[in-house]
């Protein structure tokens, strides 16, 4: 069974590559509002499928915004 601290992990992580292509891409585009909307209903069926305490969506919010934010503030190359 995976922790709480895993799941969470795991909405950070899923969320740094959708936080890097939105940054890139024309502020309230399509691709932009996907990069914004996907990875929630992802975090939801892992939060269902695992049977994670509802009370807990507060935390996997704030993190999923963090993921976005650290992957909007990547930079490759020069």
């Amino acid at each position: 069974m995976f922790s709480v601290l895993e799941i969470t992990l795991l909405a950070f992580v899923l969320n740094i590559p959708f936080g890097y292509i939105r940054n890139h891409s024309k502020k309230f585009s399509l691709l932009w509002w996907l990069c914004v909307h996907i990875p929630v209903p992802l975090v939801i069926i892992i939060r269902l499928t695992l049977e994670v305490d509802y009370r807990l969506i507060p935390i996997f919010i704030l993190i999923s915004i963090a993921g976005q934010f650290i992957g909007g503030k990547i930079e490759f190359g020069s």
